[in-house]
């Protein structure tokens, strides 16, 4: 979706669509000397939340997309009505629209949100993945979009739509990353992306393949990739937005291509959903797209943990201990509990650069589902202000977290008899353990560890990604810089 905006009288428009709240489309229908049409086609709607109406008219504007509900909402409200909004804009036969619901007063809220929550909805229902269909027809025709403002709100309102159309393009990234198929989406793929955001100004790719992350003694990270015939990458992107010598922050992203469990194989119903085991690597792989797209003036360090889970002769068995690149040693009694094994390596190979913040993401525990499912992304964190800033961002940006214990009374369920620790702790608690276990390779950092296994893809008749966190952390970036 393309974002644009536009200012002036609304009647002064020509568009095949308005997108508009009752009061407003009423009005318009008046000056447009088309009220007794509107009248007749709206005779029965009902001014409320949850209600829509497409009313045809004669003139410049030839629908109207009427929204019930947006006398004064409250944020939550509103946000349901740019949802409602977004799903029945799409179903039109319209390549294009204007939309006056941010001219809407919201109790607490200003321009901008509202602008950025209208185009967020949009580029959710907008977003179509047609690439493998043998006859691949579009869901749609919609494909660009004016958000109306008033004088005074312009220069807000172009300000979300800039932020806006950048989101959009990250989001399609991270929508795409996910759904793409395994034997497509392999490690080497998700190089091959990153070096696309290389040609972009002020960012650089780089990787380390399995000689050199060997080498270095990532010995975590070998031993889920050796498994695989698919070689391991770990990728890096730097964006030098910022001054020179600012730190980095640090986005870290899991990035299993595809997660058989190993020689702990995984029961085969539902295993196909294993692709999106890599949605942590497409959501920062997202967010950096849309950092670069905005051009925000921040130093953005991006690290991509990609390898493929299989069982072979090759592959690590439950028992085996690792040393890890930090130097720690792990006994791995589940080799289902992998992205934690990259991710470690990948932590302490952030540390080199010498961020300021880390960032994991990463589909990481079922626990978490178990415990927060699909609606909010587990946070942990050793820092309170770095927590706060996050889900701050979260609650902007209707991409939400909760911030679960992170207390060292958890860290015994990992030890271990024979190495420094376990890379699991047992069924009580397991995304818990699975975040002390990460705590242990960024003391002294400043961290936060995001769970995005319920949130970051849906199952079932929806079956697809769903772009999460990357509204979350971009606003985070945004913030920052």
């Amino acid at each position: 979706m393309k974002y644009s905006t536009a200012t002036g009288n609304l009647q002064q428009l020509r568009t095949p669509c308005l997108i508009s709240g009752f009061k407003t489309a009423k009005r318009l229908a008046r000056a447009l000397g088309e009220q007794k049409q509107f009248s007749r086609g709206t005779k029965d709607f009902d001014d409320a939340p949850g209600k829509r109406l497409c009313v045809h008219l004669d003139g410049a504007v030839a629908r109207i997309l009427v929204l019930g509900g947006l006398d004064n909402p409250s944020a939550a409200v509103f946000t349901k009505i740019a949802n409602l909004a977004a799903q029945e804009a799409v179903k039109l036969p319209i390549g294009q629209a204007v939309t006056s619901l941010v001219d809407s007063k919201v109790k607490g809220k200003n321009a901008e949100w509202k602008a950025s929550t209208l185009m967020q909805a949009l580029s959710h229902a907008g977003y179509q993945f047609r690439h493998h269909k043998s006859k691949p027809k579009p869901l749609h025709q919609l494909t660009r979009i004016k958000i109306h403002s008033t004088d005074a709100d312009s220069k807000a309102v172009r300000a979300a739509v800039k932020m806006g159309n950048a989101l959009d393009a990250g989001l399609q990234l991270a929508k795409d990353l996910g759904n793409e198929p395994p034997n497509v989406c392999h490690p080497n793929y998700l190089l091959a992306q990153a070096r696309k955001l290389g040609r972009a100004a002020k960012v650089k790719v780089s990787q380390l393949d399995e000689k050199k992350m060997t080498e270095l003694g990532m010995g975590a990270f070998m031993a889920v990739s050796q498994g695989s015939d698919q070689p391991g990458r770990m990728i890096i992107i730097q964006y030098s937005g910022g001054k020179k010598n600012d730190a980095p922050i640090a986005l870290i992203g899991k990035g299993i291509t595809f997660d058989t469990g190993g020689i702990s194989l995984k029961p085969p119903p539902g295993m196909d959903e294993m692709k999106f085991d890599m949605c942590g690597a497409a959501s920062v792989l997202g967010t950096t797209k849309a950092v670069i797209e905005a051009g925000l003036p921040i130093n953005l360090l991006t690290i991509v943990a990609a390898a493929e889970n299989m069982p072979s002769g090759c592959a690590t068995r439950p028992g085996d201990i690792v040393k890890t690149r930090s130097g720690q040693t792990v006994e791995i009694l589940n080799t289902d509990a992998e992205g934690r094994l990259v991710l470690c390596d990948a932590l302490t190979h952030a540390l080199t650069f010498k961020p300021k913040a880390i960032v994991d993401v990463a589909t990481l525990t079922g626990a978490c589902v178990v415990a927060l499912g699909s609606h909010a992304s587990g946070l942990y964190s050793n820092d309170d202000a770095l927590a706060d800033a996050l889900l701050a961002a979260g609650e902007h940006s209707n991409d939400r977290n909760w911030r679960m214990p992170l207390w060292d009374e958890y860290q015994t369920a990992l030890n271990s008899n024979f190495a420094d620790m376990a890379n699991v702790g047992g069924r009580e608690a397991g995304s818990v353990t699975a975040a002390c276990f990460l705590s242990r390779f960024v003391e002294g950092t400043s961290w936060a560890h995001l769970d995005v296994a319920g949130s970051a893809f849906h199952g079932g008749a929806r079956k697809g990604a769903s772009g999460r966190p990357v509204p979350m952390l971009f606003n985070y970036l945004q913030n920052q810089a």
